[in-house]
């Protein structure tokens, strides 16, 4: 998407991200965990913006060299376009100037597309773990990326 901006995350980013949050995930977080996240200087937040409207958003936790990614979501309308896959690309060159070197997270079981999206960038599956979610009850795949040079 030729127009499209990725940038680093703001509070002011945060009722559109927290719109697209409620809309993809059946425990979303609150405004509250975002502005948490944000303000850890071992984070990493972005934002993919199309005409001044965010349209999609991915964050890690840094934690001793490692990226832990929990959020990622890209608005209904704007799936399947690729912004997702670039976001991500995005984070980890980004985390990797910080000093991230591995990354990992956890994606729902039944979640091909993202499982797929996940493998294109290097992820690999490396364990299940048992009822990890609910609302509805799903198992989820560990992924890992790393170690990054």
């Amino acid at each position: 998407m030729h127009d499209m901006l990725i940038r680093k995350m703001t509070e002011a980013d945060l009722d559109e991200v927290c719109v697209i949050e409620q809309e993809t995930f059946s425990e979303p977080w609150s405004k509250d965990d975002f502005c948490k996240a944000l303000r850890d200087i071992n984070n990493g937040y972005l934002v993919a913006e199309v005409r001044d409207e965010i349209i999609g958003y991915c964050g890690y936790w840094g934690i001793a060299g490692e990226g832990n990614i929990y959020n990622m979501a890209v608005k209904k309308e704007y799936r399947r376009q690729c912004i997702g896959f670039y976001l991500l690309e995005h984070l980890i060159k980004e985390a990797v100037k910080g000093g991230i070197s591995s990354f990992t997270l956890e994606v729902r079981s039944s979640n091909e597309a993202a499982i797929r999206l996940y493998e294109r960038l290097g992820f690999q599956a490396t364990a299940i773990r048992k009822d990890f979610y609910t609302k509805p009850k799903e198992d989820a795949v560990i992924m890992w990326l790393g170690p990054i040079q």
